[in-house]
C-alpha cells in the first residue's frame, strides 16, 4: 500500500527533484490538497510520479517553477487520487500528446540526445498507473507549458485487503 500524502511528496519525489533543479535555476511545489491512499507497489508508484516529475524538470523553462499537485477527485470511475505535474515549457505538438507514452516514442532524435532520453520514462510510467487501475494524459496548458495527470483509485475498504502481488503478477513477464 501507498500513502500518497503530504510527507511523501515534499520528503521524497519533491526534495530529490528540487535538487536537481538547482542546476537549471529552478524550483519544485508541492501543493497537496488530500491526503490519498493508493493500494499497491510503493516503489513502482514513486517511480512513475519521480519519471514525470523529471521530465517536467528537463523541460520546464529556466528559471521557472514545476508544480506536483495531489487531490482527491470525484470521476465517473469513482474517487481518484490525481497528481498534475505542471512545468512551464514550450509544451509538445498537439498530434503527439497521446505517443508521448509509447514506448521510444520522443519528439525528435536532438531533444533525445541533448536530454539523454531514449523514450521509456513515461512508457513505464504509463504502464505502472495502467497496473494500478488508473490513467495517465498530457495536455498542453493555453499559457504554455504541459500538464501530465495520473489518476488512480483510491484504496477503499474493499480492496484495502488486496495484496500487492496483484500488480506483481501483472508486470511479470508473459511467457
Amino acid at each position: 500500500m501507498m500513502l500518497l500524502s503530504q510527507p511523501y511528496f515534499s520528503d521524497e519525489v519533491s526534495k530529490d527533484a528540487a535538487f536537481e533543479a538547482q542546476s537549471r535555476n529552478c524550483q519544485v511545489e508541492s501543493v497537496i490538497t488530500d491526503e490519498c491512499v493508493v493500494m499497491g507497489d510503493a516503489s513502482l508508484l514513486h517511480s512513475a510520479i519521480e519519471n514525470v516529475v523529471r521530465n517536467a524538470i528537463r523541460y520546464t523553462g529556466e528559471g521557472t517553477t514545476v508544480q506536483v499537485q495531489l487531490e482527491r477527485r470525484h470521476t465517473t470511475n469513482g474517487i481518484q487520487a490525481v497528481v498534475q505535474v505542471i512545468d512551464r515549457g514550450t509544451g509538445v505538438p498537439d498530434e503527439a500528446l497521446e505517443k508521448l507514452f509509447e514506448p521510444f516514442y520522443r519528439i525528435d532524435d536532438a531533444r533525445g540526445r541533448g536530454t539523454g532520453g531514449v523514450g521509456l520514462g513515461l512508457a513505464i510510467t504509463a504502464r505502472a498507473v495502467r497496473l494500478h487501475g488508473g490513467t495517465v494524459k498530457a495536455s498542453n496548458l493555453p499559457a504554455g507549458g504541459l500538464m501530465v495527470e495520473l489518476s488512480m483509485p483510491l484504496a477503499t475498504h474493499e480492496n484495502s485487503e488486496t495484496p500487492t502481488e496483484r500488480v506483481e503478477a501483472a508486470m511479470a513477464p508473459r511467457s
